[in-house]
């Protein structure tokens, strides 16, 4: 479970509520059933409309991809490739069959294999930028469908507060009293659209972006590590080549011990 989305939408959301308690407001008038159903149904069914049943169908990995943290340790990876470069070296990159078989990460699995395969470099290049770029349509894909929500989601909620204005002033004579307490029932659908949009789709989708992002940079250290490994480059200078890729993450990687840039003359 990824805490920061979590806690981010109990914050948010409680903070929403918390503010309109704090000044004197009842739960029970913000739960207005009609209200809800216009403008996540009409949310919904806009969606719907929007996107093929083919990425509709991604729907429960996007949550998947927002609410749990992903397993990725770059340094990890670093490491075994430099291992695996090693023993290439040695042992020619046959020797990696075996390993690559029974890798348990599908992208790096299908690079060393074509390694192991003697698939020329260029093509191996090729087809793993192929890979990440299905990868990146796909979170891209994700990550709009939760955009649009959030850009469907305050426009039905206009719609539902005209909707019950509309019903408000058609029975205005009957019962006059009953004007302000309906007026405020309407603007129940517009604050579902503008919460749900800024509290929940919106920053869901943001986090499908980031998470993609970083699947992406995982997957091009590993690319530059196959084609390394498989150029039989130095381990070591593999290594200086892949931390590169951390240095995003860790700005004091990128110093040495005496205060340097790494690479630098000293």
């Amino acid at each position: 479970m990824d805490l920061t989305t979590l806690i981010g939408l109990i914050v948010g959301l409680g903070a929403l509520i918390g503010g309109f308690v704090w000044d004197g407001g009842h739960l029970s008038a913000l739960f207005v059933p009609s209200a809800l159903l216009i403008v996540f149904g009409g949310t919904i069914g806009a969606v719907v409309i929007s996107f093929p049943m083919s990425t509709l169908k991604t729907i429960p990995k996007a949550f998947a991809v927002a609410f749990k943290e992903p397993k990725r340790n770059p340094s990890t990876t670093i490491d075994e490739i430099v291992e695996m470069a090693a023993i290439a070296r040695r042992e020619g990159v046959l020797a990696l069959e075996q390993r690559a078989q029974e890798h348990t990460n599908p992208f790096l699995k299908d690079g060393l294999l074509m390694v192991v395969d003697g698939t020329d470099p260029e093509l191996t290049r090729q087809i793993l930028e192929l890979e990440m770029d299905a990868v990146d349509h796909k979170v891209e894909s994700m990550a709009k469908m939760f955009e649009s929500a959030g850009g469907y989601a305050p426009t039905m909620g206009i719609i539902g507060t005209v909707m019950g204005l509309i019903h408000v002033l058609g029975s205005l004579g009957s019962d006059p009293e009953a004007l302000a307490p309906a007026i405020a029932v309407a603007f129940c659908a517009t604050l579902y659209g503008v919460m749900s949009a800024n509290a929940i789709y919106l920053p869901i989708g943001s986090k499908i972006k980031i998470r993609g992002k970083e699947q992406i940079a995982e997957m091009e250290l590993m690319l530059e590590g196959i084609l390394a490994l498989q150029a039989g480059e130095n381990p070591q200078l593999i290594k200086k080549k892949l931390n590169s890729f951390m240095h995003d993450k860790n700005p004091s990687s990128q110093v040495g011990e005496d205060g340097a840039p790494d690479g630098e003359e000293r």
